[in-house]
């Protein structure tokens, strides 16, 4: 199943995308979120997608995320070795980690805003992975029985508040409009093989990022049973699994978005999406 969430921001509700055609699930399912997973939602949602009739929504005017806000995106960095290199950085031994705000999420083709005297706003395109129920200590041989299903995600990054500023990465990360998620969550048995996805990223139609999950350090059974070692996962939270090589960090000089800039990214599998930049106004 493809799950999206239509409308606008904050009065989204949700729909299943078959064969190009939006299908509003939202007189049997309220959101997609917490109470919609941690109660087999998706089962309770492949029940109604057999026998009822579902309207169409023709034309949806925006598209939002493809979960509502979570509990916590977690995100790890580094987990390409060719980004490790680009940065300077040193290949890690355990996976790295970060939060992301969940007031950065947005849909995929909304605007992304350079935040207020912001001058290194970064792109980076990663797979995300949406928790299906509570995790705890799970082992990686289990780690697949926790996945929901995947996603596209563009973890945007202020280079200067992530590394300049002092203390951790989480600066730089959560600003709004930095956590584009979408089109649409694929439910895992809709990826054959969530480790060999292609992936590309443009800014103004010029190729910056291809790429392939093949390349990850820490793989999805891994990144999940490592995380759920140092918190509870609760269904519906995102992990973001990190970009490969082609970030405008990695470019001497560095290359930042400025307004007017257009990034298009996509995920086999997963749909495209594309952001226009705008500069902050408040």
């Amino acid at each position: 199943m493809q799950l999206v969430r239509i409308g606008a921001f904050e009065q989204e509700k949700p729909a299943v995308l078959i064969d190009g055609r939006y299908l509003d699930v939202s007189e049997h399912i309220s959101d997609y979120n917490e109470a919609f997973f941690a109660a087999d939602g998706l089962g309770k949602l492949a029940h109604i997608l057999a026998t009822k009739d579902l309207p169409e929504i023709k034309n949806p005017t925006r598209i939002g995320s493809c979960v509502a806000r979570p509990s916590k995106i977690i995100c790890v960095g580094l987990n390409y070795a060719d980004h490790a290199r680009e940065t300077g950085a040193e290949i890690p031994q355990e996976p790295i980690l970060f939060f992301k705000s969940t007031t950065a999420l947005c849909g995929p083709n909304d605007q992304v805003i350079i935040p207020k005297g912001s001058e290194k706003t970064d792109w980076e395109v990663e797979l995300a992975i949406v928790i299906g129920k509570k995790a705890q200590y799970v082992s990686e041989a289990d780690a697949y029985d926790y996945v929901a299903g995947y996603c596209l995600h563009n973890d945007y990054s202020e280079r200067e508040y992530q590394l300049e500023r002092g203390g951790n990465w989480s600066k730089g990360k959560g600003c709004d409009s930095f956590a584009p998620l979408g089109p649409f969550l694929a439910t895992k048995e809709e990826i054959k093989d969530v480790h060999a996805l292609d992936m590309w990223l443009n800014v103004n139609g010029k190729r910056f990022q291809t790429s392939n999950t093949n390349q990850l350090i820490f793989n999805v059974p891994q990144v999940v049973s490592y995380i759920s070692q140092f918190m509870t996962l609760l269904p519906g939270d995102v992990i973001s699994t990190g970009t490969p090589h082609g970030v405008g960090l990695g470019f001497n000089p560095p290359i930042y978005l400025k307004p007017g800039d257009v990034v298009s990214l996509g995920m086999e599998g997963l749909g495209e999406q594309q952001q226009t930049a705008i500069a902050y106004q408040g």
